[in-house]
């Protein structure tokens, strides 16, 4: 019997000779990744009457979600699991300087093809840009997981998306996401994998793939996988020496569906308050003035992502009542950007470059919106209050719409500066 991607990874991982979707397997994932919300996890763990971690070379755990610590409570937080982590002597411990959790695991080479790699995030997703399996988990399986090892999941159906064409000036993978969403909306993937296919992906960087799993979850997807390829062989060979094999489609394979989207005519998306899958595209719109554009976080903080923005903001100034706040993904990402001048650019366009964390992307850390204030960001999410006051209005675009509409102060078209 043929088999997707998913199927064999979790074959594999659960010890069967064969699954199919709707199956009930138990796996033990390879690594587990959880960041602020450890002190909560600790506590279910501690629970559970176990007194040590499953595996303490197999846990990861990043500040990025609070920091810095702004209140008491995120400073408890992280003193618990400080303390946790000296007690169970877990290896891999990130404290406040490392950047976002996710880029963090892909940096470091914690992320192998053809893994399992869970995450007590949402945007665990992201992992599928390697070939893995990189599913979201919740704060109380991630106990357990700790506890115990194992975990169940059910097999999820594959939807491939087969993305071909060059892409224009001007229109970035953050793009096609976006449209996808216009396609089958945030519901249309529930609990399924999106493998993305085709000759877009094969020409796209490893950096623009991470943003087109990131955001599969927005689509409901449990798992966004980009099949491995030379790109994908020397970006892992470039972070780590651990072993590992890549695992792919059979030929025949059966999806539960097959989207087709070409992109030579795709033009800039953007999507509207308060939902991810509000998309018009930027020829549909109307005049929006902005107040605050934000550049970084999970999804749109890698070196490509600020250069981008570099590029369109070079010898520009950004218009004034507009504020730009840029958040590199990582120090790694902070110190390149430094190197290569991209900052000095950014910061002569007159953005402000902040601590490489998530930053105000869900609302807790620094310049969060006001009542009434419109935000062009470049991360993953739009609800309501998601980054700030539930009478904010944020407007998700790629990185190059957000440079573009801080120069004219209103959300504009990246191509003319293209």
């Amino acid at each position: 019997m043929p088999y997707t991607i998913s199927q064999k990874i979790l074959m594999k991982y659960s010890g069967k000779n064969h699954v199919k979707p709707g199956d009930i397997v138990i796996i033990e994932p390879d690594r587990v990744m959880s960041h602020d919300n450890s002190a909560f996890i600790i506590k279910k763990f501690k629970n559970t009457g176990v007194k040590k971690v499953w595996n303490k070379d197999k846990i990861v755990i990043i500040f990025d979600h609070t920091v810095p610590a702004k209140n008491p409570e995120h400073k408890k937080n992280h003193d618990e699991a400080r303390e946790f982590v000296k007690e169970q002597q877990i290896t891999n411990f990130f404290d406040t300087k490392a950047g976002v959790s996710h880029q963090v695991m892909l940096e470091k080479g914690f992320v192998l093809p053809g893994s399992i790699t869970m995450g007590a995030d949402s945007h665990s997703t992201i992992y599928g840009s390697l070939g893995a399996l990189g599913i979201p988990i919740n704060r109380t399986e991630m106990a357990g997981i700790w506890a115990t090892g194992k975990i169940w999941l059910k097999v999820p159906e594959t939807i491939k998306v087969i993305i071909n064409g060059k892409l224009p000036n001007g229109v970035y993978s953050k793009d096609i996401l976006l449209k996808l969403l216009d396609m089958i909306k945030s519901e249309g993937a529930t609990y399924k994998t999106l493998e993305f296919t085709g000759t877009t992906i094969s020409d796209m960087s490893i950096s623009a793939r991470m943003t087109l799993s990131n955001m599969a979850v927005e689509l409901g997807a449990k798992a966004g996988i980009c099949t491995f390829d030379h790109k994908t062989k020397e970006y892992i060979e470039s972070k780590t020496d651990e072993k590992y094999h890549p695992i792919f489609n059979d030929p025949d394979a059966n999806f539960e569906k097959i989207i087709n989207i070409e992109v030579e005519n795709l033009e800039p998306q953007i999507a509207f308050p308060h939902k991810v899958d509000n998309i018009k595209s930027i020829n549909q719109i109307d005049e929006i003035k902005i107040d605050q554009a934000y550049l970084g976080s999970c999804t749109n903080g890698r070196i490509e992502d600020l250069q981008i923005a570099a590029n369109i903001l070079q010898d520009k100034k950004i218009k004034d009542g507009t504020s730009l706040y840029v958040y590199p993904a990582s120090i790694e990402i902070m110190n390149e950007a430094k190197e290569l001048g991209i900052l000095n650019i950014l910061e002569t366009a007159g953005a402000k470059i902040m601590t490489a964390s998530c930053g105000p992307c869900f609302g807790a850390i620094g310049p969060t919106l006001l009542d009434k204030k419109i935000c062009i960001s470049s991360s993953n999410r739009n609800f309501k209050g998601r980054m700030g006051s539930p009478n904010s209005f944020v407007y998700l675009a790629s990185p190059a719409t957000v440079a573009a509409s801080c120069i004219e102060g209103k959300i504009a078209d990246p191509r003319k500066y293209s």
